[in-house]
């Protein structure tokens, strides 16, 4: 008798184990996830008219890759599925000419971030 109650003890004993660990890891706060944001935008000349066919760069400051976006005929722009635990530069140009370039940083914890690029043309 005494060997099988011990047997049953042990079994028991593991699986509280089991279902505290269980129960344990379900409320833990999930590991920080890869989490995305958004950046979007106009292109804009210097009387705050859109510059459809603008070309914005992006570049990651973490790989220095670099994507581009042709702004459509309203100046928008949008780069989706970013990572938000990197900085990145964007700058647009427009025949030759440049916008500042601006910083969105790891820090910045918005979601969805909007950037206004604006190019001195004579347009």
């Amino acid at each position: 008798m005494s060997r099988s109650r011990t047997a049953i003890a042990i079994v028991i004993l593991a699986a509280s184990q089991i279902l505290t660990a269980a129960y344990t890891s379900a409320l833990a706060p999930p590991l920080q996830q890869h989490q995305l944001r958004s950046l979007t935008g106009k292109v804009l000349d210097r009387h705050d008219d859109p510059l459809a066919k603008a070309i914005v760069y992006l570049k990651n400051t973490k790989t220095l890759t670099v994507k581009t976006y042709i702004s459509d005929a309203d100046g928008t722009y949008r780069f989706p599925a970013l990572s938000a635990n990197v900085d990145y530069e964007i700058y647009a140009d427009f025949n030759g000419l440049h916008s500042d370039t601006k910083t969105v940083s790891a820090f910045d914890n918005r979601k969805a971030v909007t950037l206004t690029l604006r190019i001195k043309t004579d347009k």
